[in-house]
């Protein structure tokens, strides 16, 4: 053979090229690990999801707006039954104010929205609105 060859076991250039084997790679680095040899460690992460903020959805008392109306806002908007729409809207008109549900931002910020939006197509003053649970 001539020294020109490209056999990376002859020729230095083509052995300086070529990538070395991988097991011969994973085979060192196990005998280099402090625990001994033929151990390795594994280590798997785990990522941590974080809970997204939560939104009260409120109605505000007025003087105008009918029980009915809000009754119905309840029924729609935030699927209650007769029942417990009829106690939501009973404290809302007792105390001024009155929780309709406990959303994420987006879907509070939507709720909010199309309450609003009914209310004033319907030309009621009630006001809906949301804060940070």
């Amino acid at each position: 053979m001539t020294a020109c060859s490209t056999d990376p076991l002859i020729d230095p250039v083509a052995r300086r090229d070529a990538s070395p084997p991988t097991a011969a790679n994973g085979d060192r680095k196990r005998r280099q690990d402090p625990a001994g040899p033929g151990t390795a460690v594994i280590t798997k992460t785990k990522t941590q999801t974080k809970r997204p903020n939560l939104y009260r959805v409120l109605l505000l008392n007025d003087d105008y707006t009918p029980m009915e109306f809000v009754v119905h806002v309840l029924e729609r908007f935030f699927n209650k039954d007769r029942e417990a729409a009829t106690r939501i809207m009973l404290h809302v008109h007792h105390h001024g104010i009155g929780e309709c549900g406990i959303f994420t931002y987006e879907v509070a910020e939507t709720k909010v929205t199309q309450v609003m939006d009914f209310a004033r197509k319907h030309q009621h003053p009630l006001q809906c609105v949301m804060e940070k649970k």
